[in-house]
């Protein structure tokens, strides 16, 4: 198994509730990149959104044998987040992941 920092981009296609932003973080946790040393080095935080647009990215840390499992664990933990926060899953776009590190083996 391999550990992969993975990103999420998306789009919220509607206003999330109150405090569902954080509420995305806190379920997130577990999988936070800055555990690793890449992480670290690039300061990563596990939500970003992007000031005046509904856009956003999700970095995660995934134990995985391949980048395609990567990618897709890293989208269930995301739409598992974003029911957890009370956001509807089709009121948030995700795109495709990639893989932005590989964090060892």
């Amino acid at each position: 198994m391999t550990i992969y920092v993975v990103t999420v981009p998306g789009t919220f296609l509607a206003t999330p509730p109150d405090g569902a932003q954080e509420e995305m973080v806190r379920a997130l946790r577990p999988a936070d990149p800055q555990g690793t040393e890449f992480g670290e080095a690039e300061a990563l935080d596990i939500l970003t959104v992007y000031d005046g647009t509904p856009a956003f990215s999700i970095h995660l840390e995934v134990e995985a044998d391949t980048k395609t499992e990567a990618g897709d664990t890293a989208r269930d933990l995301v739409r598992a987040a974003l029911r957890t926060a009370d956001v509807p899953v089709e009121s948030a776009s995700l795109g495709e992941p990639v893989i932005t590190g590989i964090a060892g083996e």
